[in-house]
């Protein structure tokens, strides 16, 4: 396999880039400052392995993360840009097999994955050594199931960029996908578990398609999220069986598509709707409620910004149809969801309810934003269009308005849409109306810092494809990355540095807000109300969760006001930025 020359042209370029090499240096600064923040510094040693242990499940999540969602950035954009550039077809019709093509692109990956984990071996050598590890029960098995989490997310990325039409879908639907297969297939589990009944079984044995649940068992985690994470299933054997099988699947679709048809993809020229019989229009007027998109359209009028108009007809499940269909959808699993949660009142309470709900919603978020912004300069940058935009009548400002409302209106009407499941809520618990609304200002607040970061960065790439990465890491970074502070909750970190670390991500001050298990009251340093007002500047750190009584207010909390704060602030600076950005872009070259 080392003898393919396709194993050294990917590896070789892969390791030339600079996202390889700022993923190597910030994976071994990781490591080594987890290492140095619980590394004992009295004579004496720890017998129960207590603090290796805490390291050790950090450790892991941290690289477990890291391989998750930078890994399959690099096969995802492998066949698309050699198709891009036009060296695809001297592959394909070079003696090479397409076997041995695909092959060579997955060895490559692969071997950077192990080069991933070799940067790791010192870090855990250093943890080794501080007793309370086993090699066979847990380190051993732990990078077992890294590689093959690895594999199973290679072959995936490598599959949409067979499929994919560019560089920005293709990322889009990879990290779609990756979401998906690691968050999303534990919902189900987590309704259904304790449940009798052939559908929680199956839940069950699905949700390890996520690697999450035997990385859990392995470090003996499994007490963390008690809902829906801990059951008595194998979940090693089972994330063995199904990610070998779905590797087997991505790796067949592949090689299917991966042929000399794969360069002239025809397309369907289409039929207007006007020439279709007066009963297939009757039809399409009824199935898409007045918004058939193959309807000549309307004339934009004067006082509407053409570049919101623009960005909606030219930009892929931007028509207004398929916005109207995923407010639906997601109107649908919202109530379902709530009217299914009632079921569990007794056994979970409304603020695990909640708190599911809130996690729902900044993940549709976190996912959809992105994806859409993180292309709003850059793809005009990558195709040329910018200098066209820049030859009409309308400014920057106006341009910068239509391209960040076009974002805003999308993910302001699916949000919207989940709304609904918390009027289930509140006729369970009408007390909840105060914390609602202001789990919609957390909400809110995450949909403007979102998009301002995302649009910041496609300000800042030429490349669409780099922008996508980029935003995905940073939002990720804050979201996900900040609750690797809460899992180390008490070893390594105290309670001041987790707080720290989780004012800024307004997903746990929503969480805090609900009194969700793990973020309530109890769980976190309190100060009286007299206390908070007197106390001085610096110690307001410590007033996390206080209930403040008048105006109908039940749980205001100073971490609250501090999230609104810091995420209003990053987002003023961000659009700054922006508006900086987009005036310099518009200067005579």
């Amino acid at each position: 396999m080392l003898q393919n020359p396709i194993v050294q042209r990917e590896l070789i370029g892969m390791m030339r880039t600079r996202k390889a090499l700022i993923i190597q240096a910030a994976l071994v600064v990781l490591f080594a400052l987890l290492l140095l923040l619980r590394w004992p510094v009295d004579p004496i040693a720890d017998i129960t392995g207590v603090k290796s242990m805490q390291v050790f499940k950090l450790f892991s999540y941290g690289i477990l993360t890291a391989l998750i969602f930078l890994v399959p950035v690099f096969p995802a954009t492998s066949v698309i840009r050699e198709r891009n550039s036009g060296t695809l077809a001297l592959l394909l019709n070079s003696p090479m097999k397409p076997t041995d093509i695909y092959f060579g692109k997955l060895a490559g990956v692969m071997i950077f994955v192990l080069q991933l984990l070799i940067l790791s071996v010192p870090s855990l050598a250093a943890c080794f050594v501080m007793g309370g590890i086993s090699m066979n029960q847990q380190v051993l098995p732990l990078y077992g199931i890294l590689l093959l989490a690895a594999l199973q997310y290679s072959t995936m990325g490598l599959m949409v960029s067979c499929l994919a039409g560019s560089i920005d879908s293709a990322l889009k639907i990879t990290y779609g996908l990756v979401l998906f297969m690691s968050v999303v297939v534990l919902g189900p589990h987590l309704y259904l578990q304790g449940q009798p009944g052939i559908w929680a079984e199956v839940a069950s044995f699905f949700r390890c398609i996520s690697p999450l649940p035997p990385v859990m068992d392995i470090i003996g985690h499994g007490d963390v999220g008690a809902q829906g994470l801990d059951t008595n299933v194998d979940s090693v054997l089972n994330y063995v069986i199904q990610a070998s099988i779905l590797s087997v699947v991505f790796i067949v679709i592949a090689l299917v598509q991966l042929n000399r048809r794969i360069l002239d993809r025809a397309r369907s020229a289409g039929v207007m709707t006007h020439q279709m019989s007066r009963f297939a229009q009757r039809f399409r007027m009824i199935l898409y409620m007045g918004m058939d998109p193959k309807k000549r359209a309307p004339l934009i009028p004067g006082y509407v910004n053409p570049i919101l108009i623009k960005e909606f007809r030219s930009r892929r499940f931007g028509r207004v149809h398929w916005i109207i269909r995923t407010m639906v959808v997601c109107v649908v699993i919202s109530l379902f969801l709530a009217i299914q949660s009632t079921v569990y009142t007794e056994q979970w309470g409304v603020d695990v309810i909640g708190g599911i709900m809130v996690v729902l919603q900044v993940g549709l978020v976190v996912i959809i934003t992105p994806s859409l912004a993180s292309g709003l300069i850059s793809s005009e940058l990558e195709s040329g269009s910018w200098r066209l935009l820049l030859l009409t009548p309308i400014n920057s400002r106006r341009i910068l308005i239509g391209k960040l409302l076009s974002v805003a209106v999308t993910i302001f009407l699916i949000v919207l849409a989940t709304l609904p499941g918390y009027i289930v809520l509140m006729v369970i618990d009408f007390t909840l109306v105060t914390q609602i609304w202001q789990v919609c200002v957390c909400l809110l607040m995450t949909c403007i810092m979102v998009l301002a970061i995302s649009a910041l960065v496609s300000s800042l790439f030429k490349a669409t494809a780099t922008a996508t990465a980029v935003s995905f890491s940073i939002v990720i970074m804050i979201f996900a990355g900040t609750f690797l502070f809460w899992l180390g909750k008490g070893a390594p970190f105290n309670v001041e540095t987790v707080e720290k670390a989780l004012v800024v991500n307004p997903l746990a001050t929503a969480l805090t807000i609900m009194g969700t298990p793990g973020f309530d009251a109890a769980e976190f340093t309190l100060l009286a109300p007299q206390e908070i007002w007197n106390a001085p500047t610096t110690d307001l750190w410590a007033a996390v969760q206080v209930p403040l009584e008048g105006m109908g207010v039940q749980r205001v909390s100073i971490w609250m006001s501090w999230n609104w704060v810091i995420n209003a602030g990053i987002s003023l600076v961000c659009f700054v930025l922006l508006y900086i950005r987009i005036k310099l872009l518009t200067k005579p070259q």
